[in-house]
């Protein structure tokens, strides 16, 4: 992909693709949504949120126009003397609770998902022109197991793309709850094809309560781990899967960024792979910080003494904006967050470079071994589209 941060005459230009994440003067949407989960959390609001604030600000300023031409003191010059009117007071209480409760079943949900790691699991295997039933492990603890048609979802990953299939058209199901479940596909893929089948409890996306389960995906387990640390007045990151390498991440000075940016850019940014699950674990080294990036729907506080974790899953590219969302001091608008989501390929070239800038010495095994980068790493769904070799995924 094109470098976001090119410098000229000692100025950072940035390039019409950042704008588009970049928080503006006098904005009141919420900035677009670079995740399945930010997807989610934007259909909460503005399908559900919205609708019943419009229609409860309506009726209440529609009750107060009329009470107060119906019951003035020209209108009504000799008022009722009652106090008390038990049915009306029964509905205004128990209306009210009924609305809570029913915003509260998908926001929990919302809750959940954004506060557990999730488990799902990926099997890739290649295509051979006569295999066409296929059996997957469904090993999560009891609580975890696939037990809904939902709970598994499959992809055919072609010389043509990858495309997801559809239950029932495409393949059926069988041992759903059992610790393996059985694929059967209708027809065989070809070789130079391979079926790539998720299994999981941890589904996001637009769906499920509200909807079909078409617009949602399963959650993969994490394959890197991004460690943040606050400090006053700057963020601290580190790659503990690759030799736990850190970078300094400053904002930059008015005179070294574009002027919309100011406040926003940093001197190192983090960067991510695409269409990985990143774990975030978050601790500060003086007062509470909060790192927070609102494409991805992201805020976890960054407490000292403590690690809090979070996660998201980039489902496209291009460098994203925060700040710290707590009063950290008197320089607490100075620490911005900024990620860079690159491809797979880009960011073990990265990695690469730093760990050679730190010095960090990794044996063989351990370089093997290394998520995404080592040779022993297997093909995830985002490297499948590229059509990596099909192996399973953990």
């Amino acid at each position: 992909m094109k470098r976001m941060l090119a410098v000229a005459g000692g100025v950072v230009a940035i390039s019409d693709a950042a704008l588009a994440t970049q928080p503006v003067d006098g904005g009141i949407a919420m900035l677009p949504a670079a995740s399945k989960l930010a997807e989610e959390v934007h259909f909460f609001h503005n399908a559900i949120l919205m609708p019943i604030i419009t229609v409860i600000s309506l009726f209440v300023l529609g009750l107060l126009l009329w009470i107060a031409v119906r019951y003035n003191s020209k209108a009504n010059p000799t008022p009722k003397k009652f106090s008390h009117n038990t049915l009306l007071e029964v509905v205004w209480t128990g209306i009210p609770i009924l609305i809570l409760l029913f915003i509260a079943i998908p926001s929990f949900d919302l809750l959940y998902k954004e506060d557990i790691i999730p488990d799902g699991k990926s099997t890739a295997v290649e295509g051979d022109g006569a295999t066409s039933t296929f059996v997957v492990s469904n090993d999560f603890p009891q609580s975890r197991r696939a037990t809904r048609s939902e709970h598994v979802q499959v992809f055919l990953n072609s010389p043509s793309g990858l495309g997801r299939l559809k239950r029932g058209a495409d393949y059926t199901l069988a041992d759903l709850g059992e610790p393996n479940v059985t694929v059967k596909l209708a027809s065989a893929p070809g070789r130079g094809e391979s079926v790539v089948i998720h299994v999981g409890r941890s589904l996001i996306g637009p769906g499920g309560f509200f909807g079909g389960s078409e617009n949602q995906e399963i959650a993969l387990a994490p394959t890197v781990t991004l460690k943040v640390i606050g400090r006053q007045w700057y963020w601290q990151y580190a790659y503990p899967d690759y030799g736990d390498f850190e970078i300094v991440s400053n904002m930059l000075p008015e005179d070294k960024v574009a002027e919309d940016f100011y406040h926003f850019e940093v001197d190192n940014r983090a960067i991510v792979p695409v269409g990985e699950t990143i774990r975030v674990t978050t601790t500060a080294a003086d007062v509470i910080h909060s790192w927070s990036l609102p494409n991805f729907a992201i805020k976890v506080d960054a407490t000292p003494g403590r690690f809090n974790e979070t996660w998201f899953r980039p489902i496209k590219e291009g460098v994203y904006y925060g700040q710290c969302s707590e009063i950290c001091g008197v320089k607490h608008s100075f620490m911005p967050v900024a990620v860079e989501v690159v491809s797979r390929e880009e960011f073990c070239a990265w990695v690469a470079a730093r760990q050679t800038e730190n010095s960090i010495a990794r044996t063989p095994e351990e370089k093997a071994r290394e998520p995404l980068c080592g040779a022993a790493a297997p093909a995830t769904l985002a490297s499948a589209t590229a059509g990596a070799p099909a192996s399973t995924v953990n």
